[in-house]
């Protein structure tokens, strides 16, 4: 089907066309291939585990709540236990 195009389109015109073979056409064949190329490895991957992540949380909390470190319009609407 495609060919049959081609060959309409063409045959208004006066030209020829020479076969050419996939070895000797290296610039069309070099333009058709996409180079391939290796993915990459993760050879290391370091993970950090901070058990205590929820008690630095808290110890955080309560450090901003004493008594030296709040201001009364920082409270908004929360209320001091």
């Amino acid at each position: 089907m495609r060919q049959r195009r081609w060959i309409e389109l063409l045959s208004d015109y006066d030209c020829e066309i020479h076969y050419h073979l996939g070895k000797a056409n290296v610039v069309a064949d070099a333009l058709s291939r996409k180079k391939r190329e290796k993915p990459l490895r993760v050879r290391s991957l370091v993970l950090t585990d901070h058990k205590d992540l929820m008690q630095q949380i808290l110890e955080a909390q309560v450090e901003s709540l004493k008594e030296g470190n709040v201001h009364k319009e920082d409270l908004g609407r929360m209320q001091k236990q």
